[in-house]
């Protein structure tokens, strides 16, 4: 064994027939933030599978009659908003320092959806569905098919430059000029930097219909359909990041058809089909613990009970 063999075996470096994928301006910053949440936040979870038949049926129903094209996703969603006026606290950012042990939580007026979208390239990247808890329910799916659409022809790189310069100057301007200074360089020279400075000056004129930095900041609660990337996902997720300084997210699965035993109106046990949609929520323990998710869930499962009020949204 030569010494280049050796040294690659031992060290785990990549050698012929290995494939090495560099990460990219996006991939680095998404697991900028992963990295982050994973060491700065005390994550718990709750998960399970709630019985949405009647819902599922009152969203066929509606459907059909509404006039536009409606995704139960948009439904699960709206009824997200609901739990949340809820649970406003949930609904928030937290600045914590581990030093003093001292923090405060912004419990936010409008409710920002960070919602996870999968580029054509294969990076994921979270967009903003602004002032979800102002929308009808047509107005948040036409604002959702909208912001997916205009994501995948934005350049993500110069919008999250455009982002890092506002807030950078946003920090100049109210005399936090170490905030100011320390975002230029992270910027440009830092592990997640997304250019360099002439990438400033050499780039091209933006897109027309290209997302505002205001729809890839951090949103104030995050949404996820892990559903949507494969039919065939049956499972239920234990726990996904936060995004800092979000408080909350709500991942949701495939809807499906599952066996049931229950007690029929004779008291005898039968079996029936209902459809299951797999819930995982995700909260920041800081905030408290589950007895501040409890009445978003309640709100939830009301809805999946009684779901006539969809056609009031």
């Amino acid at each position: 064994m030569g010494l280049k063999n050796f040294l690659d075996k031992t060290l785990h470096r990549p050698i012929e027939g290995d494939r090495v994928e560099y990460f990219g301006e996006v991939k680095k910053k998404c697991n900028g933030y992963v990295l982050s949440n994973a060491t700065n936040q005390p994550a718990a979870a709750y998960a399970y599978e709630a019985d949405v038949t009647k819902l599922w049926d009152a969203y066929k129903e509606l459907k059909a009659e509404c006039g536009y094209p409606l995704s139960f996703n948009t439904v699960i969603m709206r009824a997200m908003v609901e739990g949340l006026k809820a649970a406003p606290r949930l609904n928030s950012h937290i600045y914590f320092k581990p030093f003093s042990v001292s923090g405060k939580l912004i419990i936010k007026k409008h409710i920002n959806i960070a919602m996870p979208v999968v580029l054509d390239n294969g990076d994921t990247y979270p967009v903003n569905i602004l002032n979800a808890e102002e929308k009808t329910l047509k107005e948040l799916q036409e604002q959702t098919t909208d912001v997916v659409t205009r994501m995948k022809t934005t350049d993500i790189k110069r919008a999250y430059t455009d982002m890092v310069l506002n807030r950078g100057i946003a920090f100049a301007l109210t005399g936090k000029l170490p905030q100011a200074i320390a975002m230029g360089i992270k910027g440009a020279f830092g592990k997640s930097k997304m250019g360099t400075i002439s990438d400033l000056f050499n780039r091209p004129a933006k897109e027309e219909n290209a997302l505002s930095p205001e729809h890839i900041n951090e949103g104030t609660v995050c949404f996820s359909n892990w559903g949507t990337l494969y039919r065939g996902l049956t499972g239920m997720g234990s726990q996904a990041p936060l995004l800092y300084p979000q408080v909350f997210m709500m991942g949701t699965g495939m809807v499906q058809d599952k066996e049931f035993a229950f007690r029929n109106s004779k008291g005898e046990v039968d079996l029936g089909v209902k459809k299951v949609m797999p819930i995982t929520l995700t909260f920041d323990h800081r905030i408290g613990a589950l007895n501040d998710v409890v009445p978003f869930i309640k709100v939830l499962d009301e809805i999946f009970e009684n779901p006539s009020v969809i056609k009031e949204w």
